[in-house]
């Protein structure tokens, strides 16, 4: 299906309802089950049911020159890259790092969330990249972001500037192969050695991510489908950091989850176009352990 969501730092789900339907479109309330968002057809769209700012329309339907969509007023994101952002769910007035952030969506998501209170340092090493985020952040009104061309490797988890920060959203670059629509001619499958490389570069940065003083809270994710990208990161990284920091269950109700090979795999979710009706994705939620209480379980339901 074609995925919207409502960009809440400029307007409303009921009132973005409200202009489809004088658009044309028949509204047919909260969906109940995955299989009423693959029925859908023609001019008829649904609230998702597990994101409660998320609209569901028809595969196709093209929204890249309606005002809403030029505006600022929807963003056109895959169901399952807003879940990142909904997961890591920071309290207004939050400090967040979004550590890989081009080309944007999710960051715009963390705005929205934060209601453009707080402040997100949003990292990414490409220029063009960070040229199109500039452009979607201003269009999506987000006014709480610092912006940095830089690796997130090099920043100094000790500079006073992110003394305050408690959620780090981290969504490193990967091998892409949960991604349905690459073009025929494009090679979704990664050679072992590649994947060795990724996931080594995966397992440093989110080393370096949990090294932040504050952190409370921090969302991985990649749109892999790759145990070794996923699963395999998340364990080796937790193994290395002791009891400091645990897997939560994300999304309890969330039917896809994480593959048997990780401990505490239930933990994690994944998604698929076949399961979930969105890119193949992986998320994992880890929180910092409580200062001096006795050593806990690596995983605890949340």
């Amino acid at each position: 299906p074609r995925y919207v969501r409502v960009n809440t730092l400029k307007t409303c789900v009921d009132d973005v309802i409200d202009f489809f339907k004088r658009q044309g479109y028949s509204y047919l309330g909260k969906a109940a089950s995955v299989e009423e968002l693959r029925a859908l057809s023609g001019k008829k769209f649904l609230l998702d049911l597990h994101l409660p700012e998320l609209l569901v329309f028809p595969p196709q339907t093209d929204f890249h020159d309606n005002l809403l969509y030029t505006s600022g007023h929807i963003i056109l994101q895959d169901k399952a890259s807003c879940l990142p952002a909904f997961l890591l769910s920071p309290a207004a007035g939050s400090h967040v790092i979004d550590a890989c952030a081009a080309p944007g969506n999710k960051t715009s998501h963390l705005a929205a969330l934060l209601k453009n209170k707080g402040q997100i340092f949003a990292f990414d090493v490409d220029p063009k990249r960070v040229a199109t985020m500039s452009t979607l952040l201003t269009r999506a009104g987000v006014t709480s972001c610092q912006l940095a061309q830089q690796d997130f490797l090099t920043v100094d988890p000790g500079d006073a500037k992110y003394s305050r920060v408690t959620h780090i959203l981290l969504d490193p670059s990967c091998s892409g192969s949960g991604m349905v629509t690459r073009g025929p001619g494009e090679e979704a499958a990664a050679s072992a050695e590649r994947l060795q490389a990724l996931s080594g570069f995966q397992r440093r940065v989110l080393s370096h991510a949990l090294s932040f003083p504050a952190l409370q809270r921090l969302v991985y994710s990649t749109c892999s489908l790759h145990r070794e990208e996923n699963e395999d990161v998340v364990q080796a990284v937790l193994q290395e950091q002791g009891s400091a920091f645990r897997l939560v269950t994300a999304f309890p109700s969330w039917p896809c989850r994480g593959l048997a090979a990780l401990p505490g795999a239930e933990c994690c979710l994944r998604a698929s176009p076949t399961e979930t009706l969105t890119q193949g994705f992986f998320v994992a939620v880890l929180e910092r352990c409580g200062a001096g209480a006795a050593a806990p379980s690596m995983f605890v339901q949340s």
